[in-house]
Order: structure tokens, then sequence, then C-alpha cells
């Protein structure tokens, strides 16, 4: 299955990405996965100009299709002015708004203080229902204190186990591809059902 991270840190190192890393480790301490990063800092330039333009470059054609055709979400944002980047809020409103329907996806941010936790049931968990996405019931917030302190890494282990079992359920029931399903002719399906 496949896994994208996207991570909305702006400096290098960032916590946003460590909190990112982390969750995709142990997602795949749960189920196999193929992890995919996409640093939204580096598409920064190209997102700007799909909103002047109406088309993305190359980098961010490329990680809106990885995106789409991932089978599970983990989006990570640090926390400003109470709420998501606005580089974070940008790459989704360039995705395809159909892109993230039915898909799990894990939300998670960080910030300087606990007072901002809420980000993720006032911000992120709207924005994701709003794209139709299913978010798992455990979202993770690590704000500065968090690091090597109780209780995160248990939060990461939780979140991280509901997405993969939400992975693996909708793998398994994915719908065939058209290829690989009967065509019944018509006349043929009349005939069925008014078979005694």
């Amino acid at each position: 299955m496949r896994l994208v991270v996207v991570s909305a840190g702006l400096s290098v190192p960032s916590s946003t990405r460590l909190l990112a890393d982390r969750l995709a480790a142990a997602v795949g301490r749960e189920t196999e996965v193929q992890v995919e990063v996409v640093e939204l800092r580096d598409l920064a330039v190209e997102i700007a100009h799909n909103f002047t333009n109406g088309f993305p470059g190359r980098k961010l054609a490329a990680a809106l299709e990885a995106v789409a055709e991932a089978d599970g979400l983990i989006a990570v944002t640090p926390v400003f002015t109470a709420s998501y980047s606005g580089l974070f809020k940008s790459f989704f409103d360039v995705l395809d708004k159909e892109a993230l329907v039915g898909k799990p996806v894990l939300v998670a941010a960080t910030g300087g203080t606990a007072r901002h936790s809420l980000v993720l049931e006032h911000a992120l968990r709207p924005m994701f229902a709003y794209l139709r996405a299913v978010v798992v019931p455990t979202g993770v917030y690590a704000a500065s204190e968090d690091w090597g302190a109780e209780g995160l890494e248990d939060r990461i282990e939780r979140a991280a186990e509901e997405l993969a079992r939400l992975m693996s359920g909708l793998a398994a029931t994915k719908p065939q591809k058209p290829d690989d399903v009967a065509v019944i002719p018509f006349a043929e399906q009349l005939a069925r059902l008014s078979a005694p």
C-alpha cells in the first residue's frame, strides 16, 4: 500500500517533519507500506504559480498525483495564528476536489504551546471532512514540551494503528477495475430478472 506524508514544516530541521517521520514509521510497524514524503516547503513557488496561472509545475503535479493515488495520507502542519499554515492550506486548495474522497487521513500538528492543540479539531478535521476524507479518530499534536515527554509516543502509536487498520480495510474492499468486471449484455440481464 502507498502511504503519502504531507509535511508543511518550513525550517530545517523541522519538528513538523520529525513528527511526520515518526507517524510514518509507526504506520510501517503496523502494516507494510511504501512511504512517499511531500515537503511543501519545496513546492511553495509552484503552489503560488498554480494560483496565478492555473497550472501545476512538474514537481507540484507529481505531488498532487501522489496524494490522489495514495492508499492513505498523513498530513502534518505547524500551527500559525491558531490554525494550519497558509502553505498547508494552499496545497490542499490546488488539489483536485475529488482526490481525497474516502481516503484515510491521519491529521497532526506541531506548535510552541499545548494551548493550540485544539487546532486538530477546529481546523484540520473540518477541512478534511469537507474534502470527504475519512479522518482517523486520533489526531496527534506535539507542543515543544511534548518531545521526549510521556504521552506523545502513545498517541503516535494509537493514531498509526488506526490509520493502518483503515488503510488495510479499505484496500481489501476496493472496487474492481473495469477490466476485471464481467460485462453482461442488457438482454441477458433482463432475462435473468424475469426468470422464475
